[in-house]
């Protein structure tokens, strides 16, 4: 997906544009491609921003550790502030207090929208957090005291195991 100039959304028909996805996101590991679509309107000082989009990733149960298919639906919407201060790369340091005023997200208004990259990260916020394969998903079963100390046991050691049996027994 190509990123949109900012400013030639002022100039589209009723300051709107349309992108029609149907194709792998880079950084997303999916089994089929993101298929949906992403509206983008210009209102002058904020960008509004809405999708629905659609894919299917394989996941790992937290429960028994079987990888599964998950169909991942996503129908976000979000208000990108236009503001001229904003900088398209500021060196943070690595810690550093935030106000509340900070906590919105910003693009300078004759930069870049990147809507791969906000495709992106919509979909990973919307991954589940407790991963199950399903409902009625068991963990496994621990093993028994015998079988815990069978695999203990490295097979190669057997001789000398059976040696240790016969020392015992001639005493």
């Amino acid at each position: 997906m190509k990123a949109i100039y900012i400013p030639q959304l002022l100039k589209a028909s009723e300051k709107k544009q349309e992108i029609i996805v149907d194709e792998w996101i880079s950084s997303l590991e999916s089994l089929t491609p993101v298929r949906g679509s992403i509206q983008l309107r210009h209102g002058g000082t904020f960008l509004e921003v809405a999708a629905i989009a659609e894919t299917i990733v394989t996941l790992t149960c937290d429960r028994c550790l079987k990888q599964y298919n998950h169909k991942l639906s996503i129908n976000p919407s979000e208000l990108i502030w236009l503001d001229k201060e904003t900088e398209a790369e500021k060196d943070y340091p690595l810690e550093r207090e935030v106000s509340l005023e900070e906590l919105t997200e910003s693009l300078p208004p004759t930069g870049y929208f990147e809507p791969e990259t906000w495709l992106y990260e919509q979909l990973c916020l919307a991954m589940p957090l407790k991963q199950l394969c399903s409902k009625n998903c068991q963990r496994p079963q621990p093993l028994s005291q015998e079988q815990q100390e069978k695999n203990l046991i490295d097979g190669r050691w057997s001789i000398l195991e059976s040696l240790k049996g016969k020392l015992s027994t001639d005493n």
